[in-house]
This record gives C-alpha cells, structure tokens and sequence, in this order.
C-alpha cells in the first residue's frame, strides 16, 4: 500500500512530464507547471491534514503511517514549484526576486509557507523525532497549521479570477484545524 500511495504521489509529477514532452502545457508553459506543481503541493498538504480528523472522526487508524509520507511529498511539490520560480521564472534574479517578495502578499505568503515547511520536512526522519524528543517535534509541527492556510492565501491572492478554487482548498484547510480544535476540546 506505502508503494501504491508513493506512485499516487508521483503521478501529477508523471503527467507534467508527460506534457511538457508533448508541448502541451500552453502558451506560456512555466506558468503552467508552476501553478500545475502549486496546485498539487497544496492538495497533497491538504491530504496530510486530513489524515488525523479521518482517524479521529471515521476511526480509519489505518491511514496514520501516510501522514508523514503526505507530508513530505507536499514538500517535495512546493519545493518543485518554487524552484519553477526561481529558475525558470526570474533565471536566478535573487534582487527582483526580494523585490517581488516585498511587493506582492501572494508572493509574501508563499514564501513565509514555504519556510515554515522547511523545518518539517528537514525534521520528518525518525532519527530527527527521537533525537528532538516526540514532544517537541510535535510542538514544532504544529507550523503546518499555519503553513496550509498560508499556502491557500497565496493561491488565493495570486489568482486575478475565478477564486473559487481556491476558497475551497482555504475553507478545506480551515474545517480540518476546526476539526481538530473540536476534538482536542473535547478530550
């Protein structure tokens, strides 16, 4: 099942390749894949963040060990995205780059999502969980729920139209943390 969710991870990945290989990403094809690779980072988080109200909620215990994995390929999609960005959007221009960050709240809020998932993912090893102790790293986890709904107003702030896409992965993110305040309350 791990090998069949890893392969379900890599297929948006699998098919961007696919057509970029066959020119079929549009008239402006870096736009393209970086919004194609923004678009499933977010998706995949969005899937992470599920893992634990769906457990908690529909009692499916089974899907705890994917949390991590989805995690990380979350990471790996935001990571895709940015570097999109950096190299083929703005070919290394670190000083526009800073501009843009500054001058642009989509942008801002990318990139403060993107750092916030940094350290989750350089701390996602089970070596990293007991060499910071399970409460710790717990504690220092808890950035994703700031890092999601980050990630969505980036998305949101980004579009000029049809926001509707976007309000919906923002209000998902919303009602999974709803979600898990109301269950921690509760106990």
């Amino acid at each position: 099942m791990r090998l069949l969710a890893h392969l379900l991870c890599a297929l948006p990945l699998v098919w961007l390749g696919g057509l970029a290989a066959l020119d079929r990403l549009g008239a402006n094809p870096v736009e393209a894949a970086i919004r194609f690779t923004g678009d499933w980072g977010l998706r995949i988080l969005l899937l992470s963040l599920a893992v634990t109200p769906l457990r908690q909620v529909a009692g499916l215990s089974a899907l705890a060990p994917y949390r991590r994995m989805l995690g990380l390929w979350g990471f790996a999609y935001a990571v895709t995205h940015l570097l999109g960005y950096v190299v083929f959007d703005q070919f290394f221009d670190w000083d526009n780059i800073g501009h843009e960050i500054l001058k642009h709240k989509f942008i801002t809020a990318g990139m403060a999502a993107f750092t916030l998932l940094v350290p989750l993912a350089v701390t996602s090893t089970q070596g990293m969980i007991k060499r910071m102790g399970g409460g710790a790293w717990r504690r220092l986890h808890r950035l994703v729920y700031v890092a999601v709904p980050l990630a969505a107003l980036h998305y949101i702030w980004m579009v000029k139209a049809g926001r509707t896409q976007p309000s919906i992965y923002l209000a998902i993110a919303l009602l999974l943390l709803l979600c898990r305040w109301v269950y921690a309350w509760r106990r």
